[in-house]
């Protein structure tokens, strides 16, 4: 019964709530089997190769609160720090160098960064590396910095909704956060044409199966071009620090699913998957990812864009941290690519 759903799924690319609820609630019994069609949906689409992004930790100032984050505003026991352009651009001058050509420059919502310093910031990047792909997860703008910052170049955006239920996103979030705000960025983004990123926690307080089987049909509804999933990992400084983490076997379960759904996505095998279980990249990639976005920050911010606790990767450098990279993911019986890892259109 399992298996066919599973091969109605490949093949249709869609389940009713129903049918994603009996699998996920039964995830035991066919995750060996959705994992092996999800590798081989992912090898058909891409072949055997694995993207890499260079992430850089623009900042840890945030604006927000939300209660899950090492970030949040209210986090007094951080040291705050924010890159210049010029070691933001540094940071892309050795990753360039080490055969990155997408950047990811991810922070807290600081407003330190305005659209005047983006697009120029942009702009540079651009110049430098006209072959690279840019890619921003900066959180929640309005529809006009949206466009500048698309018009100076940005290619992608990451703009993770957390849940797409409206009640658990508000036990997520202090109340002056609007889920519906969230929505509208993301459609924002997609009629200015950039390529866009969605995710979600597994394993968040408060989240039941059903509410992953309402992401999946999220997902089938937005259809974006990147997923980002990775499991829940408390912070010790945040008001769910004593909350029990997620799993990686659910992660990589949902990360197969997600692939089954939506062919030709471009889905991380994340960090939070490595810090859950130190073989959580390869399972990863075994269960249907096909990217890896290893750090380019400098070390001092590294070990202080802390979401979550114990954090992989914090003091390697970034040539010893993709070298390790590489021998692990040949393990899977895939490798890794210098390429700008576009998402593809067509099957």
């Amino acid at each position: 019964m399992y298996n066919e759903l599973i091969d109605k799924l490949e093949k249709e690319h869609t389940l009713s709530k129903k049918e994603y609820l009996t699998l996920i609630n039964n995830r035991e019994k066919c995750q060996e089997y959705l994992t092996q069609r999800a590798f081989a949906v992912r090898n058909k689409v891409f072949g055997n190769k694995v993207y890499i992004r260079g992430l850089i930790e623009v900042s840890n100032y945030c604006k927000n609160d939300c209660y899950y984050c090492g970030i949040r505003r209210s986090n007094k026991n951080i040291q705050r720090y924010r890159l210049s352009a010029d070691e933001i651009l540094s940071c892309c001058d050795e990753g360039y160098k080490l055969g990155f050509r997408t950047f990811v420059l991810q922070g807290g919502e600081d407003n330190y960064y305005t659209d005047d310093f983006l697009y120029e910031l942009i702009k540079d990047i651009k110049r430098r590396y006209p072959e690279c792909a840019v890619t921003l997860s900066l959180g929640e703008r309005s529809y006009n910095s949206y466009k500048a910052l698309k018009e100076a170049g940005a290619d992608r955006y990451l703009l993770r909704h957390e849940t797409a239920n409206f009640e658990h996103y508000s036990r997520l979030h202090p109340k002056e956060m609007d889920f519906f705000n969230r929505l509208a960025c993301i459609e924002n983004l997609k009629a200015l044409g950039y390529q866009v990123g969605v995710g979600f926690m597994v394993g968040s307080p408060y989240q039941t199966e059903e509410d992953l089987a309402d992401e999946m049909l999220f997902l089938m509804q937005v259809k974006p071009h990147m997923v980002g999933i990775g499991p829940f990992i408390s912070h010790k400084d945040t008001p769910f620090c004593d909350f029990e983490s997620g799993r990686a076997e659910l992660t990589t379960f949902m990360l197969s699913l997600i692939r089954l759904t939506l062919p030709n996505v471009l889905l991380p095998a994340t960090t939070a998957l490595g810090t859950i279980d130190m073989d959580g990249r390869e399972k990863g990639i075994l269960a249907g990812a096909n990217v890896l976005m290893p750090n380019l920050s400098p070390s001092f911010a590294k070990k202080n864009y802390l979401l979550y606790d114990n954090k992989i990767c914090t003091g390697d450098e970034a040539a010893m941290c993709i070298e390790c990279l590489k021998q692990r993911i040949k393990k899977t019986g895939c490798e890794i690519t210098v390429s700008r890892g576009d998402y593809k259109n067509e099957l």
